[in-house]
């Protein structure tokens, strides 16, 4: 065999190499979001029964978008192609080897459905056509602004931070989600204070939890304290013991529930005006101890 002959069968050879890696190689592109539900992605599909457009991902998406060209989109062939996923799901297949968590708020937050791996299924009534975010391995916490409200769960107003730009002194956490709205005991305990103050800027109700193994209170103020809420009784963990109010702020558009955590056994929040000293610690720590996320 001549020289240029060997060349050229090994430069043949190296061509078929070349193309049954570039064959072999396929799969791994097959990860990226072409509108086709493969092995390794987590599937969202526009209408009921995995009908309809596909929308697929290997990975967590906290914000979703809404507007085209930036938002997450519907990719595959079917009815709701290109349409912006936020908001318009309406079943799902887990494809991946974790489970996959779709939540009703963006950044992982409120209400969701859990689909463990391999899973596929329609959207419950509450994150159908509702869905906002979704989480790879979701933690095993729960958000305080969901345990506080359940339901769709609510908002955080107001994030411990020292609270040294918050107006007076403020060493609680705000949720929000609307007057009227339930609100569960975040932490079990006997009720060692009641008050049930004036709506509006009048008078601040307040309920009070100790629980003694843990040597902590939680209390809860503007909320208006269930009738059936007395000093002495026994909460579990998850029990409604209010509606969400606005007793001692000004306007019902404020209405929200401040969450404090305190050590030791206390019946009323720290002083929150003109008050230089903080007397609680930060409670974040704490609240991660008890299974929650602080948002």
């Amino acid at each position: 065999m001549s020289t240029f002959t060997r060349i050229l069968t090994v430069s043949t050879a190296a061509i078929a190499l070349g193309s049954a890696a570039s064959v072999l190689a396929a799969p791994a592109s097959a990860a990226s979001r072409n509108g086709v539900c493969e092995s390794g992605e987590f599937c969202y599909y526009y209408n009921s029964n995995n009908q309809g457009s596909v929308s697929d991902f290997t990975g967590s998406i906290a914000n979703y978008g809404t507007e085209q060209p930036s938002c997450y989109e519907f990719k595959g062939a079917g009815n709701g192609k290109g349409q912006c996923i936020k908001n318009n799901a309406a079943s799902v297949w887990n494809r991946s080897g974790k489970t996959v968590r779709v939540h009703y708020n963006s950044n992982y937050g409120g209400a969701y459905q859990d689909f463990k791996a391999g899973a596929k299924g329609n959207l419950n009534a509450t994150l159908k056509n509702q869905n906002a975010s979704h989480q790879f391995s979701p933690s095993s916490r729960t958000n305080m602004s969901y345990a506080l409200y359940k339901a769709s769960g609510g908002r955080l107003t107001a994030a411990f931070d020292g609270y040294e730009s918050t107006p007076g002194r403020h060493e609680g956490i705000d949720f929000a989600r609307g007057v009227g709205s339930d609100v569960h005991a975040l932490v079990s305990g006997k009720v060692i204070y009641v008050a049930r103050g004036a709506t509006g800027s009048g008078g601040l109700s307040t309920i009070s939890v100790y629980n003694a193994s843990l040597n902590k209170s939680i209390i809860y103020l503007h909320t208006a304290p269930r009738s059936g809420v007395s000093v002495g009784d026994t909460i579990s963990r998850g029990e409604i013991i209010a509606d969400e109010s606005w007793r001692g702020v000004s306007s019902s558009s404020a209405a929200h529930t401040h969450v404090e955590m305190r050590p030791g056994r206390r019946t009323h929040a720290a002083k929150s005006v003109g008050d230089p000293v903080l007397d609680n610690p930060n409670p974040n720590a704490f609240w991660r101890s008890q299974g929650y996320n602080v948002r």
